[in-house]
């Protein structure tokens, strides 16, 4: 007979793509903390074992292999009678891939749930999709289990009603797995789904989401847990990673979950958060010893240098100067302050002596606008050089009002690096920077001063 108290683990961690031994043992932490904890069960995100989002490595028979080990592995040490695992990684069955949770408990891989509603992109073209299935058992309690959009009600003709038929099937708990990026607004979109959800089912729901920056994309954890009624039962912090434990009582009217309730940030505070969590899992998971900034320019680089000492700390960033024929006077002194205020080292590297070898070849001396470009690419050429001889990563002050329909973190050629405002527009930039004179992520690593810049009209 089931107990009357029911624990579940929220595991919301960092995965790394590709990275199934690391991810493995996070897991195997994360379940320690859980037994700690007189857990039940421990939830991981979806496609945890391989790392959010997939990349076309998913499709290589010997990933899929070393994935399908490592769930095995952890399937075997279930055995010793602790808490049960469920765990989202690609599973090949059938001359199929899909996206799946695995449930691992008793010592063995006690059962298998594939996503059925699969969004249009990646995951179409990687993964088959799965049937609506029934709920799994965990001591007794009937586990209902929607990876990420399969709790989608009909949002399309061809979407399986998985809630309904876990529903009507004997599920108690709704439980998603979930790889959500973060967008401004997002939270709140989530927050009004799961309601739709618990709403029409009239069972209570935890939204376990991943947290981190992978290939320029971030993850806002900000996990949560709703009872039948609509109350919280829990709330994660966003943008952090957190392992928590949230208790279920059985009573007439079904579960009731209790746990911590963290306070959500939002709006700025959450954009600047991304750009602070994104720049320091590209630069960590990529294998960056730190990263290196070209500290001339107005609020955007002012701005940029905050986010890279909040992510990786001062000591971690490296400020250059390429002045040129073409630098205001008072540029040095301004770069010097600003690393001087951010306590990060500044190297100066005068560029005058590549330009007249650049002339010297020239049959003809340049137009305004075309020394400009050449004077962009040289400065280009120094970062690229600087950066691969000291294992740094550049980091491009570009906005969304510098790269004019790109959709992307990355900057352009010239800059070479990261652009952790890329998805920031300039008006943005400007609040962001007043933010950041008055608040910083509870994780940031840089000195709490504020963001200002000699033109802050300047891009």
């Amino acid at each position: 007979m089931a107990a009357d108290v029911f624990r579940i683990t929220l595991a919301q961690l960092n995965p790394t793509v590709g990275d199934v031994a690391g991810n493995a043992a996070r897991a195997r932490e994360a379940r320690a903390k859980a037994a700690a904890d007189g857990a039940d069960l421990v939830v991981l995100p979806e496609l945890f074992m391989a790392g959010y989002p997939p990349p076309d490595l998913v499709r290589e028979p010997a990933f899929q292999s070393t994935c399908r080990a490592a769930i095995e592995t952890l399937a075997g040490e279930t055995a010793d009678g602790g808490p049960a695992v469920l765990i989202g990684t690609p599973w090949a069955e059938d001359d199929r891939l899909f996206n799946a949770c695995a449930l691992l408990d008793g010592g063995r891989i006690a059962a298998l749930r594939f996503k059925a509603n699969l969004p249009d992109g990646d995951q179409r073209r990687l993964f088959a999709r799965g049937p609506a299935a029934g709920p799994v058992s965990v001591r007794g309690v009937r586990i209902g289990v929607a990876i990420g959009e399969d709790i989608r009600v009909e949002a399309s003709s061809d979407d399986e009603s998985v809630v309904e038929t876990l529903a009507e099937t004997g599920a108690e708990i709704i439980v998603v797995p979930s790889g959500s990026a973060y967008v401004r607004g997002g939270g709140d979109r989530r927050l009004s789904a799961a309601v739709a959800v618990v709403t029409g089912s009239d069972l209570p729901l935890v939204w376990l989401n991943q947290v981190g920056g992978q290939d320029g994309v971030v993850f806002d954890g900000a996990s949560f847990a709703l009872n039948a009624d609509l109350s919280v039962a829990t709330q994660l912090s966003g943008f952090a990673a957190e392992v928590v434990t949230l208790t279920w009582s059985r009573g007439a009217d079904g579960w009731h979950g209790h746990g911590p309730v963290a306070n959500a940030i939002d709006g700025d505070e959450a954009d600047y958060a991304a750009c602070v969590l994104g720049l320091r899992d590209h630069a960590l998971k990529n294998g960056f010893s730190g990263v290196l900034l070209d500290l001339a320019g107005g609020i955007s680089t002012v701005l940029s240098a905050e986010i890279a000492v909040d992510a990786l700390g001062p000591d971690k960033v490296r400020g250059v100067l390429l002045p040129g024929r073409d630098t205001a006077p008072g540029a040095n002194d301004d770069a010097k302050a600003l690393a001087a205020r951010l306590g990060i080292t500044l190297d100066i590297w005068p560029i005058e002596a590549a330009v007249e070898g650049f002339e010297k070849i020239l049959p003809r001396p340049l137009a305004t606008g075309v020394q400009d470009d050449l004077l962009a690419h040289i400065r280009g050429t120094m970062l690229r050089a600087l950066a691969r001889t000291s294992g740094l990563l550049v980091v491009a002050a570009s906005n969304t009002s510098d790269l004019p329909g790109r959709g992307t973190r990355h900057a352009d050629d010239v800059s070479c690096g990261f652009a952790p405002l890329a998805d920031i527009s300039t008006m943005q930039v400007m609040r962001l920077a007043a933010l950041r004179g008055r608040w910083t992520p509870g994780d940031a690593r840089g000195r709490a001063v504020e963001a200002t810049a000699p033109d802050a009209c300047e891009g």
